[in-house]
């Protein structure tokens, strides 16, 4: 079956009096893995179950392969929707939970089997189609809830948080297996988390989600490296932010702010117009004794703590008002700096980031 594009055309939804999506308007591509990815109450749950038909919009169009589904039923949108708590029937074995949507659609005896067999092969559960749910690990049920929704062949695959009942390792082994998964099938797919490691790592494009609006769409390195606006700053990855004016001064560029003090900013930048933060990531901050060169922002403060994370070690450098988090890597046998010791940090031009407020 050929993968099928998805189409959402200035969507608003409303439940009474609250609005819950805001004219959302995006496309995913033929054979795309894409995230929809956001805080709880963002409105990407509720975008998900509208693709799927179990919501229906009040303005706008939801379009599957070219065509509208505005009004269709869910079960005549040939999409297939795994849970977040995967919805396994206890008193039925593996093989019947994956029939019973086969058996819903009267599909010959026969073609059940082979279908079932196929699906549980697929998913790497060929040998347990004979256990009921409860005998299986979470992974497990995972892997069965998403052989069930393949068995009926979907053009679509949605998966609503299909990670958020695991442990932290069997969570990454099981995104590991479904990214595998989708690559090798090629089925367009639409993943809700409110994980960003979990849509960094799955997917070809992410949407991050706020108040019912798509705040930015972009490939994982572009919403980390170009954010568009605080928001997106702060939910996808570790941000220094920091609100204030820019000015020019004697042919430099400063900006002012109320925390971090007036600071001089690298050459080159061109102030943004309009209300914009300075944004830069942790791992961007250098920590020594002396100072950046031109090309860097630089500051002087003080340590205040440091975690030991394994692979890096975590500061907060008192600057000004501020609070910088500088992340180091570490190198084995380094001791950390210790808190009150004065520092000098460096972030360079290339990492400096304005966003909106």
């Amino acid at each position: 079956m050929n993968p099928v594009g998805v189409e959402i055309r200035h969507v608003a939804l409303a439940f009474g009096a609250t609005q819950v999506l805001k004219d959302i308007s995006v496309t995913v591509e033929p054979g795309e893995f894409f995230a929809l990815l956001g805080p709880s109450g963002s409105g990407k749950s509720t975008l998900l179950r509208l693709i799927a038909g179990f919501n229906q919009h009040q303005k706008g169009e939801v379009l599957i392969g070219g065509r509208d589904v505005t009004g269709t039923p869910p079960w005549k949108r040939n999409v297939g929707m795994v849970f977040q708590n995967y919805a396994l029937w206890p008193h039925m074995t593996v093989d019947q939970n994956v029939a019973f949507g086969l058996e819903e659609r009267k599909f010959p005896r026969a073609q059940i089997r082979e279908k079932v067999k196929a699906a549980l092969d697929l998913v790497g559960l060929g040998e347990l189609g004979a256990r009921r749910p409860g005998q299986l690990s979470g992974g497990q049920q995972q892997r069965v809830a998403i052989a069930r929704t393949l068995a009926i062949e979907p053009q679509v695959l949605l998966l609503d948080e299909p990670l958020s009942n695991l442990d932290a390792k069997l969570r990454v082994q099981t995104r590991q297996e479904l990214v595998k998964l989708q690559r090798r099938l090629g089925i367009t797919t639409i993943f809700v988390t409110h994980d960003q490691i979990e849509a960094l790592t799955t997917c070809h494009r992410v949407a991050v989600m706020d108040d019912g609006v798509i705040q930015q769409v972009g490939t994982p390195m572009e919403l980390f490296d170009f954010p568009v606006n605080r928001f997106v700053a702060q939910f996808v990855g570790s941000v220094n932010l920091f609100a204030g004016d820019f000015r020019r001064e004697g042919g430099k560029l400063r900006f002012a702010s109320p925390t971090l003090g007036d600071v001089s900013l690298p050459a080159g930048l061109e102030p943004p117009t309009g209300s914009f933060d300075l944004a830069f990531r942790p791992h961007a901050v250098s920590v020594a004794e002396r100072e950046g060169g031109p090309d860097d922002l630089a500051l002087r403060g003080a340590v205040e703590n440091a975690e030991f994370l394994g692979e890096f070690l975590r500061y907060e450098i008192r600057v000004g008002e501020a609070t910088v988090t500088a992340d180091v890597p570490h190198a084995r046998g380094r001791q950390p700096i210790e808190p009150g010791t004065p520092v000098a940090l460096a972030v360079p031009a290339s990492e400096l980031r304005f966003v909106s407020a």
